[in-house]
């Protein structure tokens, strides 16, 4: 299966398949070998034994790609927030990623994803093209978070 982000618009709404890469523990020579340097969105967890997998970070990437992005955001010597570091030094770190080419449905999917994930935040914005934004995830660790 292909980590990549499929539309279909009708009536002014978007439905998104987002086909997420494996879940992966956090190693700068594993994604270096295996993530692509393109555009797209990614996931970071940590596995605390007590509470199981958390989601900690929902970002993108565009500019330097998916590799650089996630290369950087799990290099815990790069964290500029404490507790980020503290994440990224006490606990295994997994992530998975999906590729996209266009910067409007990475802004579509992401509003989605933060709406979903983090409903008490101050939500991304999304393109502005469509009434209703639905998202469907397909995963090859059949772990689904809705």
């Amino acid at each position: 299966m292909e980590a990549v982000v499929h539309k279909e618009t009708d009536a002014g709404n978007a439905y998104f398949t987002v086909s997420w890469s494996a879940l992966t523990m956090a190693d700068r020579f594993q994604i270096a070998r295996s993530v692509p340097s393109v555009a797209g969105i990614f996931e970071l967890y940590y596995m605390d034994k007590g509470k199981g997998l958390n989601l900690f970070q929902l970002g993108n990437a565009w500019y330097g790609g998916l590799r650089t992005w996630i290369r950087n955001a799990t290099d815990p010597s790069l964290a500029t927030v404490a507790e980020k570091r503290r994440i990224l030094t006490d606990f295994p770190c997994y992530y998975r990623y999906t590729a996209s080419n266009s910067y409007r449905d990475i802004l579509d999917v992401l509003f989605f994803l933060g709406e979903t994930y983090f409903p008490k935040r101050k939500g991304r914005p999304h393109s502005g093209r469509y009434q209703n934004i639905l998202v469907k995830e397909i995963t090859p660790d059949k772990l689904m978070w809705k």
